[in-house]
């Protein structure tokens, strides 16, 4: 299954002990760019679950984000900074002293300030992490599901641009043998023309040799196999899934350079102007190659 790297997910999870919210969001990537917000008594914790990340993605930028409430006490490994506080406080009741102001500190306040809370440096409860690695795979499943949604639009809008190349393929095979023989018809006539002019006789095996070679530069049928080849491929990388975005560029580029071969050996209007579109449907796919994992 095809995944976008663009998505989102969430989970709530509440026990007796403690309520965590997870959610993951993410934006394409080259590779895969971890960023966290995580309560201050878990960060040392970001290599064990980036190891469940792992499981779910290979590419993209993820922001995650937790959200946790603790029900009691001795779950939290986390210090006040009473030193620290202590000297704010004292600083502001100096302060206030020294304008003739009444000061009452505000506790409540305090717990809000993030820098006076710092991790003590002992291991959080072992049913707590078990318990936050299963808040955050569920996040990345419901994340995964919003991608593979997203990947199944784009995988209908890349397959109907597949089609509509095959069908400029079939056109270019059809009209490649015309402009052969225009072309060879065209060469014939001008070296007539001219010979009869400087009361000459053309000669055949001479013709000859120069058609073949003008044959050969104007050949484009090994170009259209691979070409063919190619956006098979493209299908069955769509159809295969898992992180096949790396390997559909790959694809898209070979399209790419075996198209400019057929426009350049073919030098035809008609031929031209289907060239020009195919190469704009395949930038257009490319797009959405760009958000594919």
């Amino acid at each position: 299954m095809l995944r976008s790297m663009t998505g989102f997910g969430r989970s709530f999870l509440e026990d007796a002990d403690w309520t965590q919210t997870w959610e993951v969001r993410s934006v394409n990537g080259r590779h895969l760019d971890m960023k966290w917000r995580l309560p201050v008594f878990v960060r040392n914790l970001e290599p064990r679950f980036e190891k469940v990340v792992r499981k779910f993605a290979t590419r993209g930028r993820v922001d995650i984000t937790l959200g946790l409430q603790l029900r009691r006490g001795d779950l939290g490994v986390v210090g006040f900074n009473e030193n620290q506080a202590s000297a704010m406080l004292d600083t502001l009741a100096a302060f206030a002293a020294a304008r003739g102001d009444a000061y009452s500190p505000d506790y409540n306040r305090m717990l809000g300030l993030s820098f006076l809370w710092e991790d003590a440096g002992a291991e959080p409860d072992e049913e707590l992490l078990a318990g936050l690695e299963a808040g955050l795979a569920a996040a990345l499943e419901d994340w995964n599901e919003s991608r593979a949604r997203e990947a199944k639009a784009l995988a209908m809008d890349m397959t109907s641009r597949i089609i509509r190349m095959d069908e400029w393929v079939a056109r270019i095979e059809e009209r490649a043998p015309d402009i052969k023989e225009e072309r060879f018809q065209s060469v014939r006539d001008r070296l007539s023309e001219l010979l009869e002019r400087a009361g000459s006789e053309l000669d055949e095996g001479r013709f000859l040799q120069e058609i073949t070679l003008l044959a050969d530069k104007l050949d484009v049928s090994e170009e259209l196999t691979r070409l063919r080849a190619h956006l098979d491929r493209l299908r069955e990388l769509m159809d295969q899934g898992g992180d096949a975005g790396k390997r559909l560029d790959f694809t898209l580029q070979e399209c790419f350079r075996e198209i400019n071969t057929c426009g350049n050996k073919i030098q035809d209007a008609q031929i031209s102007r289907l060239v020009v579109d195919f190469k704009s449907e395949l930038e257009k796919y490319r797009e959405q190659v760009q958000n594919i994992e």
